[in-house]
Parts: C-alpha cells; sequence; structure tokens
C-alpha cells in the first residue's frame, strides 16, 4: 500500500516542544498557565491575546522545529512498513511560509533522525485540501495525520485515515491512534472492501442525477470512486449532445465542490453524440474507463444514462469485458411493451453492442421499477431542508429541474442504481436469457442466450431513508 505520513506530531514531538515553550513563555508574560487543555495552543489553550500568540509563535517556530525528536517508535514502524512492502511517503504542511527553507531544513531533521521515505512532498499547511489533493494525486490508501480537518478533507475524497490523538480533536469521529504500535497494527490487518466504481451520468438532464451523484459521494466508506464519466443527452429544441456534455460536467463540479469532493483528473467529458448516428470516438470518458478497469481486479460501472460511453469502451477494448461488471438504469420492464424511455431510446446501438458484449449486467427498469422511487417536494423540505448547503441546493433543482418544468412530485430514478450496490436487499431481482431489441425497441424475449440480472421491485421506503440520512450527514 502507499502510506501518507504527516510529520509534526505524527513523527515528531512539535506539540509537547511547542506546549512546554509556551510554559516558559507564559511565566514571564502573565504566569496563568494552560487555561483550557482542550484548546489548541495556539488558539485558546493560554489566555494570550492573538497578537501576544504570534509575536511569540512566529519568531520561535522555525528554532522549535529544528528542535524536535521522533515520537516514540516513529522510525522502528516505519522501517517495518517498509520492510513489509509499503511506499512510504511523507506529506507535510511545512510550506506555509513560516520556515525559511523548509524542504531544506526538513530534510536535514529526516535525515540527522534516519526517518525513511520514499517520496517527501511538502503542502501549504494553512490549506486544509492541499493534502487531500496531494493523496488523491498520488494515489495515497492511508494517510495519517493530526488535523482533523485535514483527515475530514481526506475522507471526503476517500482516503482511509488514522488520526494521531490529542485533547483538541476528541470531538471528531475519525478512526484515531494514539501510537505507532496502533498505526502499524491497523495497516497490517487493514484490508479495502470497497467497490471500485465509474459512474456514467447525463448529469445536468434531470435532478435525478445530482440526487445520484450526491448519494455517491456521500457513500464513500462503501465505494471507491476512479471517476466520473459524462454520460451524452440531447432535448429537442432544447440542448444539443456537445453542449449537455459541458453543462453536466460543470454540474458535477458543482455538487462536488459542496461535498469538498476533488475532482482534478477524476471527471471526463464523454460521448458528443451517439453510436446510432455514427458517432465512433475514443474519447475520454472511453479512455478512462478502459484504463481504470484493466488496472482493477473488478469494477463496477454505474450507468445512469445512455450507455454510449460504456459501449465504445467494450468496442476498443473488449478485455475488460470480464473486468467489470455494469448496473445500468435503463429501459422499462418486461410488464412494458416497448422501451420508449429517454435512456434507451438515445442510442439503441449501444444497447446492442453491451447486450451482446456478454458483460455481467444489472437492468434497472424504469417504469414498473424505478418509477416506485417517487417523492415530493414536501418530503424533501420535511427531511432536508436547511440542513446544508447541498440539501438546499437539491430542493431547489428538484422543483425547477431546468428543462422539465416546476414540479411538486417527481421520480427520482438514478438513486436506484447507487442503492443497488449500497444494500442489495432492498431489491428482488432474477435472471433472465438476455433478450433481443427489436426495430420498434420492444424486447424479444429469448432462452438460449447468455443470462443478465433484471430487477423487478425495489424498497422505495428504505432507499429513501438511506439518502436524507447521509445527505444530511456532516
Amino acid at each position: 500500500m502507499r502510506i501518507g505520513i504527516d510529520i509534526d506530531n505524527v513523527i515528531s514531538n512539535f506539540d509537547e516542544v511547542l506546549e512546554k515553550e509556551f510554559l516558559i513563555h507564559d511565566k514571564d508574560l502573565r504566569n496563568t498557565g494552560i487555561v483550557d487543555e482542550n484548546l489548541y495552543i495556539t488558539e485558546g489553550m493560554f489566555d494570550w491575546t492573538k497578537e501576544e500568540i504570534n509575536n511569540f509563535y512566529y519568531p520561535n517556530v522555525e528554532r522549535i522545529a529544528k528542535s524536535l525528536t521522533p515520537i516514540d517508535g516513529s522510525k522502528e514502524y516505519i522501517d517495518k512498513l517498509k520492510s513489509d512492502g509499503h511506499f512510504i511517503c511523507i506529506i507535510t504542511g511545512r510550506d506555509n511560509e513560516e520556515y525559511s527553507n523548509p524542504v531544506e531544513m526538513t530534510k536535514e531533521w529526516l535525515n540527522d533522525y534516519n526517518i525513511y521515505y520514499d517520496e517527501l512532498i511538502f503542502t501549504d499547511g494553512r490549506d486544509k485540501s492541499s493534502k487531500a489533493k496531494v493523496c488523491t494525486k498520488n494515489s495515497i490508501d492511508i494517510m495519517i495525520d493530526d488535523s482533523s480537518k485535514i483527515c475530514k478533507s481526506c475522507l471526503d475524497n476517500g482516503i482511509t485515515t488514522l488520526l494521531m490523538d490529542k485533547p483538541c480533536n476528541r470531538s471528531v469521529p475519525i478512526t484515531r491512534v494514539h501510537n505507532w504500535e496502533e498505526i502499524y497494527n491497523f495497516i497490517i490487518t487493514y484490508k479495502d472492501t470497497r467497490l471500485n466504481v465509474i459512474l456514467d451520468t447525463d448529469t445536468y438532464n434531470e435532478c435525478d442525477d445530482q440526487f445520484a451523484l450526491a448519494y455517491l459521494l456521500k457513500s464513500q466508506d462503501r465505494f471507491k470512486i476512479n471517476a466520473i464519466t459524462i454520460a451524452p443527452f440531447s432535448l429537442k429544441n432544447k440542448v444539443n449532445v456537445k453542449d449537455s456534455q459541458k453543462l453536466s460536467y460543470s454540474e458535477v463540479n458543482n455538487i462536488s465542490n459542496m461535498l469538498n469532493f476533488i475532482t482534478n483528473n477524476r471527471v471526463f467529458n464523454g460521448s458528443t453524440n451517439y453510436i446510432s448516428k455514427g458517432y465512433q470516438e475514443e474519447n475520454s470518458a472511453v479512455k478512462k474507463i478502459i484504463e481504470i478497469a484493466l488496472k482493477n481486479k473488478k469494477t463496477y460501472i454505474l450507468a445512469i444514462g445512455a450507455l454510449t460511453n460504456v459501449a465504445l469502451a467494450i468496442k476498443y477494448n473488449p478485455k475488460i469485458i470480464n473486468r467489470i461488471e455494469v448496473i445500468w438504469l435503463g429501459g422499462n420492464s418486461f410488464l412494458q411493451d416497448n422501451n420508449l424511455e429517454f435512456n434507451f431510446k438515445q442510442d439503441v446501438e449501444a444497447i446492442r453492442i453491451v447486450f451482446d458484449s456478454k458483460v455481467k449486467l444489472t437492468i434497472i427498469p424504469c417504469e414498473n421499477v424505478a418509477s416506485n422511487l417517487v417523492t415530493s417536494i414536501y418530503e424533501l423540505e420535511h427531511y432536508l431542508k436547511d440542513k446544508n448547503e447541498l440539501c438546499n441546493y437539491l430542493i431547489k433543482r428538484f422543483h425547477k429541474d431546468g428543462y422539465h418544468g416546476t414540479k411538486t412530485r417527481r421520480v427520482i430514478w438514478d438513486i436506484s442504481a447507487v442503492a443497488y450496490l449500497i444494500n442489495k436487499e432492498w431489491f428482488k431481482e432474477s435472471k433472465v436469457s438476455c433478450p433481443l431489441i427489436s426495430n420498434d425497441t420492444s424486447y424479444i424475449k429469448t432462452t438460449d442466450r447468455h443470462l443478465i440480472t433484471i430487477v423487478n421491485h425495489l424498497d422505495d421506503k428504505s432507499i429513501y431513508k438511506d439518502l436524507f440520512n447521509k445527505l444530511i450527514k456532516e
């Protein structure tokens, strides 16, 4: 695994030394000592004014940093992790204008104490999302830090974190450790059981995509989000496919920003037309689907739009067929005599490619199945209103989603695909011989083709309960 490790208070005894320095200076200042041990040293532990803190801290912090010693066990257990085959990436927030030459100072300190590392990365400690960005970019599996804000930012981006315990961070419900023996024992027993997922979404088509994206981002204890790819959509006299890509891409970023999810190298524009209309380009989304599928042992593709991107990925590299599973919201149930449904009718040829590929496929039909996911503006306001910025935005989009007018009741179709991988007990399904597709888009039932899974029923109450609980959770 790739292990990210902070320096101060994780490898070095920064707070221990800083507190001693404050106590010495406090005797000369007013000699009141520690007034609140649950607050941080520079944020209320002493009854100093902000000016008094700054006047002491900044002239002395570099001297203090150079005098630090390693925390008990830090060097020994880092050496053990390295010998176990892990990649050690030290990630420090010392690039924060507090030090004259943080790189040289830090390298010298690490060398003096023979602290091993494969890579040393400096971030701006004033930016609480900077380490999450570094962890995302460098595929860090576990980050160890003493800042609850940094750990929360990492968690928001699907990075497992360990919070080094100290009094001022004990109110935060994040997995905490107290020493390096605990850190080591956690790492050697850790197994990432999350599912690798790609969300393929036509995000700006309807408000249900925003709910599905938010649901996915709030379920990162279950999912490792490898990518979000933009599926094509078009609406006659309202938006063409090319413009819809830009709108959906922007909306993914909008929702992600509200949840502090870093989108760099995670969101990819897809097809700008349909296979049914002759489109064949290997675009950014298609390339990323192939790349991720070949890298992972298993990747789930949650497809909640037209299947164009998925079909093209399969067409350009059939090797991915045995490494992916597609959960597609589209078409109607066998109780209907047609599939004149939005995700289906946009690109029928893409559906044929996916169906004929023999990829492992689960279909959540729209009419008669996902159509049970009806809710109202009144229910949303009851459970979600003013809980947070995201909830208020989703309510607003629900009431007037831009293309389909103002409504008080809607079906939030797309959350079904996310919910299916969260808890399959909420769904009833059956295996069927893969149907053929007639020219009028209806299914032709078969008995001798490969099997696919069709969802026949879903528990809308359980799904909405889980969705609402996650949306309001900070």
